[in-house]
């Protein structure tokens, strides 16, 4: 009896620390996938400026007697113009400026309209911009592949996985069809953003809650806790989560938070955690706050 007991303990054990060793190589792989996708050129490390235009013409280059200066020496003094008109944006470059629209050199062409169905990348060198639209803001999101931040990024530090994190939640629906959750900008913008509904969950035998939002058929929760401020980013995380099964379960893994794009750059536009998403609990588990 007491041999077949030692059997089964060292079976249940065996299985545990394979599965604990497994699940803290899928939270590795994740995180190896989380500084690749930071790296890439249209990631967050290469962000260098975040310059909002006035109505009518922009001068931009490296010089000092432009409006909108660009990093010195990535691109001549006077590059050229933004010309502004409603929500029309325009491109006008000199003819010493070369620079590529979706990769074709061209001059005096139209680089943004709220009808755009993409973004349209402009390219000088190793400089690449775009632009963005933020309520009633228009700007220019200008990035440096060859950026301090990228050359030098040494890695995110994290927690070690804790499966006592990755919690089971169920997705209460709102009581009327179209519900909206006000999200506040870093910059001060407030917009209402329709919400699929709240993620109840049990963790340490408390019962909480986190308004969800809907990305790319995904739950997307933005969130703070205890740890804001502390060992995490303080304008808290964000966590995606798999859209809820036929009964509305959904798996919430606080392993996979990680820092918004402000804990990176402050040329991006983040929004904050609405009050009712800051926990009052430690989450450890996740990204830690990134030190430049």
């Amino acid at each position: 009896m007491l041999k077949v007991l030692l059997i089964s303990f060292l079976f249940l054990f065996t299985f545990t620390t394979n599965a604990q060793v497994t699940y803290q190589q899928e939270i590795d792989a994740w995180h190896i996938k989380r500084v690749e996708s930071l790296k890439k050129e249209n990631g967050w490390l290469n962000l260098v400026g975040l310059y909002w235009l006035q109505q009518g013409t922009n001068t931009f280059g490296s010089g000092n007697n432009v409006q909108i200066k660009f990093p010195v020496n990535s691109i001549i003094e006077n590059a050229g113009w933004f010309e502004l008109k409603g929500t029309t944006v325009t491109l006008h470059t000199n003819s010493k400026t070369k620079v590529l629209i979706n990769g074709i050199e061209k001059n005096n062409t139209i680089v943004f309209t709220t009808d755009s169905e993409k973004p349209i990348v402009c390219s000088y060198k190793s400089l690449r911009w775009s632009i963005i639209k933020r309520d009633d803001k228009i700007g220019i999101r200008l990035r440096d592949l060859n950026s301090n931040l990228v050359t030098n990024f040494k890695g995110i530090p994290y927690y070690a996985a804790d499966s006592t994190f990755k919690v089971k939640a169920y997705l209460q629906k709102p009581s009327q069809k179209n519900s909206s959750v006000f999200i506040t900008n870093i910059i001060g913008q407030t917009n209402a953003q329709n919400s699929p509904g709240k993620l109840i969950f049990t963790l340490n035998n408390k019962q909480y809650s986190l308004d969800a939002l809907e990305e790319d058929n995904q739950l997307f929760i933005i969130f703070g806790d205890a740890t804001s401020g502390n060992e995490t980013y303080p304008a808290g995380r964000f966590v995606y989560a798999n859209m809820p099964d036929k009964d509305g379960n959904v798996v919430l893994d606080f392993n996979k938070a990680f820092n918004p794009p402000c804990a990176f750059t402050p040329y991006a536009t983040c929004p904050l955690p609405p009050k009712q998403n800051v926990l009052p609990i430690a989450i450890t588990a996740g990204e830690k706050k990134f030190e430049h």
